[in-house]
């Protein structure tokens, strides 16, 4: 080989080397310089243009060329896909498109928290979701979704059990309820039922009275005695007499005393006025306090009263001597600091 013949050898190698370079630079290295997990959302009313404006956002320097370079070739203008999808945590370039072209979203780890109201959840939930949280709110009060699902307005927060779920951003809000309705029946294993059956339950009315002793107190060790004195007056047909089921009638959750006045509410949740369980859950229920139902404490409490210590647990009596005492104390503690509402 001739020293020309050497010298054409060793351009064309470096050519092959830079364009090899250029080639891994523009599509295949990271898309993003974050290393973190971070994601574009792709609206329906969303065109290349403005996905490619919402990318430039994430990008590193010159990597929209390779984007838009890849999106030439595999035609990204005619596939454009709502969702959510990863862009940083080191994905490429040439993965990123194929996921947008593709329709490969990430999916969302869709928290159900302890809230009040279904208002609240709706609230809760757009703030995860695609769907706004007037569309989930009115879901909530469809009768057309909730009938098939064997639920009703006063029952529906039945369905959601406090977890973690994955699905995807995009997800609509009758598709959501599906879901949240194959999770409930999962929960509710035939071990769960007969637990419920054990106490004189159904697994809603366990799952609502799991929502008053939520309410209760924060205190996870004392539920199950909580749990325990509301079915002693469930089974002997005493008013449950629950002061968040008060609070819920009047939907002033931010009383701190209830008095003679609240307990006339005229509501199906007011449990001074109506015996039995209220017509439905009072909140979302944490998972400890449906499982402090199942595992309820077994004694002859029939009354209880926070204790005058404000430490957020409380006094159980078996009598109505006793528990005057304990109420008294409260009382006296309330008014020593001032507390009227």
């Amino acid at each position: 080989m001739t020293d020309k013949q050497k010298k054409i050898t060793s351009i064309a190698a470096a050519a092959v080397v830079i364009v090899a370079i250029l080639i891994y630079w523009l599509f295949f290295s990271s898309f993003s310089s974050s290393r973190k997990p971070s994601f574009v959302y792709i609206d329906s009313d969303d065109t290349p243009d403005s996905v490619y404006v919402k990318l430039d956002k994430a990008a590193k320097p010159s990597q929209m060329v390779g984007l838009k370079l890849c999106a030439f070739v595999v035609n990204y203008g005619s596939h454009v896909h709502l969702g959510r999808y990863a862009t940083g945590d080191g994905v490429s370039t040439f993965r990123l498109i194929r996921n947008l072209r593709g329709g490969r979203q990430s999916a969302v780890e869709l928290v159900i928290p302890v809230v009040h109201t279904m208002n609240d959840l709706a609230g809760r939930l757009s703030q995860q979701l695609e769907a706004d949280s007037a569309t989930l709110a009115a879901t909530f009060k469809d009768g057309k979704v909730l009938t098939p699902l064997g639920v009703d307005t006063a029952t529906v927060p039945c369905l959601f059990i406090p977890n973690t779920y994955e699905v995807y951003w995009d997800i609509t809000p009758q598709k959501l309820m599906q879901r949240m309705k194959k999770e409930h029946d999962a929960y509710w294993t035939s071990a769960r039922k007969q637990q419920a059956k054990a106490a004189g339950l159904t697994p809603d009315e366990a799952y609502t009275l799991a929502s008053i002793v939520e309410q209760e107190s924060a205190n996870e060790g004392e539920r199950p005695m909580i749990a325990g004195m509301y079915l002693n007056r469930l089974h002997q047909g005493m008013k449950l007499q629950a002061d968040p089921t008060v609070k819920y009638a009047l939907h002033d959750f931010a009383l701190r005393r209830i008095m003679i006045n609240h307990l006339s509410v005229n509501s199906p949740y007011n449990t001074y006025r109506n015996v039995g369980l209220p017509i439905g859950p009072i909140c979302i229920p944490s998972l400890n306090a449906i499982q402090s139902v199942l595992n309820y404490a077994h004694h002859n409490y029939i009354y209880m009263c926070a204790k005058e210590d404000f430490s957020g647990t409380h006094n159980f009596a078996a009598t109505y001597e006793e528990h005057t005492a304990n109420a008294k104390r409260y009382a006296e503690a309330l008014n020593k600091r001032g507390i009227a509402k």
